[in-house]
């Protein structure tokens, strides 16, 4: 499966380095010289690794197929994406990749629809799911707490949300539409 793992940031000196702003866990790994990434826009792309370095904290990659900073300039803000086998990646249980849970049906352990799961967002303090709800979008803390099973082959995760959080965002919703 292709996953992002990085984006393409500013150009870095005149000579085609770009800034990369790291989205995986593994950069050592998907950012080899000579790896080969696609891209999207996938016009922008495939791209070849050249080159990769550190400059104090912030990856700078050179790629064959670019050769100077306009150019760099050019693919600004392009996504990276690479070929990852996922059953291979996981090291533990209960580690998931963001695309393998967006579009699951998100229910509670009585089997009741809230809704589709539409991202992960990673805060500093904990992931939170993203659920499209039929009062528009509702937040839950990724936590075992909250969410005691994914079940990927299924396309399902069952969560148990806080005591009031749904009351809470109905209640909110309808008041908006009120407005």
């Amino acid at each position: 499966m292709l996953l992002v793992v990085g984006r393409i940031g500013r150009a870095h000196g005149v000579l085609g380095e770009a800034t990369i702003e790291i989205r995986t866990d593994l950069p050592e790994e998907r950012f080899l010289v000579g790896n080969r990434l696609e891209t999207d826009p996938a016009m922008h792309g495939p791209l070849t690794i050249e080159s990769a370095r550190d400059h104090n904290g912030i990856l700078l990659l050179k790629f064959l197929e670019i050769k100077d900073r306009t150019s760099i300039e050019r693919v600004r803000d392009t996504l990276l994406l690479a070929e990852v086998d996922m059953t291979e990646e996981a090291q533990y249980e209960d580690e998931y990749h963001v695309q393998q849970l967006i579009g699951c049906e998100v229910v509670l352990q009585n089997g009741e629809k809230i809704g589709q799961l539409t991202d992960v967002l990673n805060l500093p303090g904990q992931d939170l799911l993203a659920i499209s709800g039929a009062h528009g979008e509702i937040l839950i803390p990724f936590i075992a707490e909250f969410v005691p099973e994914v079940d990927l082959e299924n396309r399902r995760v069952v969560v148990l949300p806080p005591v009031g959080l749904l009351e809470l965002h109905e209640a909110n919703e309808l008041r908006a539409s009120d407005e």
